[in-house]
């Protein structure tokens, strides 16, 4: 899971924008806030942070995913129901949205919500009041409301999937948090946060990573974000061993990826804008080991793509299936020269 902080880290300035806009956010008044982001960027930190900055900070902080909102009773899970509400009710249950007055009501993956809930939810937030299942009586309450989504929401609306009223009611002041791919050194500040978190955890230190294991977190494209981040460090702690993280330490699909061992199955694989440049019945030498032979044909791959892109990084990486960090990461190692005419 991602680290519990109720900051953000980093210094990139997507992320500085994102906690500075957070920071105004929280001493306002602004009821409804939204969140943008892919899985594991952060969204949950976002929300804590704009909680514990605000005057609401010592109130509730309530969290719920939507998409493990139990199918039988939804709607009570957020606004409560009375006693003998129906078959089951024995005693009168608080909902959510209830137990957040005077805090702060956070909703993650809003998408999720059924449209029959999400008409519930808008006309609560148009009154801040609302009435529990089986009661006559409104219940008024006083929450900041903040939602969150991996979704470009606009689409699901489009798509008949989400409210357009909901939408327009939750976009008056969104917080966009950007992919870790995108956040470039801030990998290794991550990491930095990380190491010292997880080595005051489980009482152990490890202070550094070798150089070929920083080369490696940087060209990683890191699919699951800041979470997956936080959870390969927590998992260095379990298994490896020493205070320097090793490649050795490493899982196999972040190496598979980085070297694009996993790409390199033979000529009649290859795309076709590198299989061009690699005359036919081409083949490894097996007079070195087999690293060395895997090295050169690497070598010949990247080089092929290179001048077939005229010795630009990015279509070359394209070709080769391979992120542009991941690519830079290959040539870097390789000891490849890059020109126009690569």
């Amino acid at each position: 899971m991602i680290s519990q902080a109720t900051y953000l880290v980093g210094n990139h300035p997507s992320i500085r924008e994102a906690s500075d806009l957070i920071c105004r956010v929280a001493e306002s008044p602004a009821r409804t806030v939204l969140i943008y982001g892919e899985t594991g960027t952060g969204k949950g930190v976002a929300a804590r942070m704009l909680h514990r900055l605000s005057a609401r900070a010592d109130q509730p902080f309530v969290d719920l995913n939507c998409a493990a909102i139990p199918d039988s009773l939804p709607e009570s899970e957020l606004f409560g129901y009375e006693k003998g509400a129906f078959t089951g009710a024995a005693a009168r249950k608080i909902g959510l949205v209830e137990a957040a007055h005077g805090g702060t009501l956070f909703l993650d993956e809003i998408r999720e919500m059924d449209l029959t809930l999400q008409a519930k939810l808008l006309s609560f937030l148009d009154t801040q009041s609302f009435r529990p299942i089986g009661s006559v009586r409104p219940v008024e309450v006083n929450v900041r409301f903040v939602a969150a989504t991996n979704r470009i929401l606009l689409s699901e609306v489009k798509a008949g999937k989400f409210r357009e009223d909901l939408y327009y009611r939750l976009q008056v002041i969104a917080i966009n948090l950007p992919p870790l791919r995108e956040r470039g050194e801030d990998v290794m500040i991550l990491t930095e946060h990380f190491l010292k978190e997880f080595s005051d955890r489980f009482g152990s230190r490890v202070s550094h990573l070798e150089p070929d294991v920083e080369r490696i977190f940087k060209a990683y494209s890191w699919p699951g974000n800041v979470r997956e981040l936080s959870n390969l460090v927590e998992r260095i702690f379990i298994l490896g061993s020493g205070d320097t993280v090793q490649v050795k330490d490493l899982p196999a699909r972040i190496l598979r990826e980085v070297d694009g061992v996993d790409r390199i199955d033979g000529l009649n694989t290859l795309p076709p804008i590198i299989a061009q440049t690699v005359p036919e019945g081409t083949h490894t030498p097996i007079d070195g080991s087999f690293h060395d032979a895997t090295a050169a044909f690497q070598r010949t791959m990247i080089r092929g793509a290179l001048k077939q892109a005229s010795g630009q990084i990015g279509k070359a990486a394209q070709a080769l299936g391979l992120s542009r960090h991941a690519l830079r990461y290959q040539i870097d190692r390789l000891g490849i020269e890059v020109s126009a005419r690569s």
